[in-house]
């Protein structure tokens, strides 16, 4: 069942109440995470790389993560991503040309859109924010939220990527509750005196013109805090929240101790927290085993906080949106900050393919 309402420049949006018991059940997880949220906080913009759909339709299919600080990093992720694409996939000299003037305009302009062999490739800016409750906690996962069936501890592991095949559509169907929140989040836009003058201008222009919205689906990471600070993070974004607790099961007992002068910073990759306690060859080896303890907590259960040594570790569910126009997604704002100017990420290629890792004065590739 579902119902057309008006969205953002006569768009529709379409409702489809759920009927299947999963999709019900998020519903309901929805809805209690409503009831107990008293606001939201917004952390920031976050930038990625999508391509628009083949068919030339509304929709766009994100190629690389929205969860680069600044621009410029997804334009040098797009940069690598053009350059390998003219080492591994160009089918002739021709192609492989193309690719690399692409490449060599991403080096030294700051291009927030190109269209490629056919594929129109955009930066894309979202703004990631997340739910608090009455006491300023940040929201933790919900119970329908995708989990591994297996899940998999060990250090070499690896998640899907956050934003792996997600299509962007602008006119999928949503939940009643997706619609509500969407609509709701039409009018978003900084305000307050913390932010200069040129960001809250470009934040009020945006919803003119990008005046709709597209939820993402909701991604997690770790944050944390001592005493009655606030929140920060303490990671990126991760596609589960198994990802997230694996990611701070080992932060806890490798890269907590080092930071915190109870492991050496150059002992050997191995030594963790529960390597040193197994030993107890050391005078920390109490402190460690307090690390130790939280991370083995984690493992043993689908855990969302640990409390170590007055820091508090969280697994926090972050959402993101991206503002929509009428060609599509947002692109960066003359606002938004880079940490750095384009430059050469990789060696010269030629046309044939060749790769100049080190070129000699006469500019040959090296033997």
């Amino acid at each position: 069942m579902s119902a057309a309402g008006a969205g953002a420049d006569g768009w529709p949006v379409v409702v489809r109440v759920p009927v299947e018991p999963v999709e019900a059940a998020m519903e309901a997880d929805a809805l209690d995470a409503a009831a107990r949220s008293s606001g939201l906080v917004v952390r920031g913009p976050l930038f990625g790389v999508a391509v628009q759909s083949e068919s030339g339709g509304r929709q766009w299919q994100v190629v690389l993560d929205v969860a680069h600080g600044c621009p410029q990093r997804a334009r040098d992720a797009l940069n690598s991503l053009l350059w390998f694409r003219a080492k591994n996939e160009a089918m002739n000299p021709d192609q492989r040309r193309v690719l690399l003037a692409a490449v060599a305009r991403l080096e030294k302009e700051c291009v927030d859109e190109l269209t490629v062999l056919g594929t129109r490739y955009r930066v894309v800016r979202a703004e990631e924010y997340a739910a608090i409750d009455e006491h300023g906690d940040i929201e933790t996962p919900r119970p329908t939220d995708p989990e591994p069936l297996t899940p998999d501890w060990s250090p070499g592991a690896s998640g899907p990527q956050v934003d792996d095949g997600l299509v962007l559509d602008p006119d999928a169907p949503l939940s009643p509750l997706q619609a509500a929140e969407r609509l709701s989040l039409r009018s978003l836009a900084y305000s307050g005196i913390r932010f200069p003058e040129p960001v809250l201008h470009d934040s009020a222009r945006a919803v003119e013109s990008h005046p709709d919205v597209v939820l993402m689906p909701p991604a997690f990471l770790i944050v944390e805090r001592s005493g009655t600070e606030p929140w920060t993070p303490g990671s990126g974004l991760q596609a589960t929240a198994h990802d997230a607790r694996r990611t701070l099961a080992f932060a806890l007992t490798w890269m907590e101790p080092r930071t915190r002068g109870l492991i050496p910073y150059d002992a050997e990759p191995e030594i963790d927290a529960h390597t040193v306690v197994a030993e107890n060859a050391s005078p920390a080896a109490a402190e460690l085993a307090v690390f130790a303890d939280a991370a083995d907590r984690l493992r043993g259960g689908r855990l969302n906080e640990v409390e170590v040594h007055g820091t508090v570790f969280r697994i926090g569910r972050a959402r993101r949106l991206l503002r929509w126009g009428p060609d599509g997604p947002e692109g960066p704002r003359s606002s938004d900050v880079n940490t750095h100017a384009p430059y050469a990420l990789h060696p010269r290629m030629d046309e044939a393919g060749t790769v100049y890792f080190d070129e000699s004065a006469e500019g040959e590739p090296a033997p």
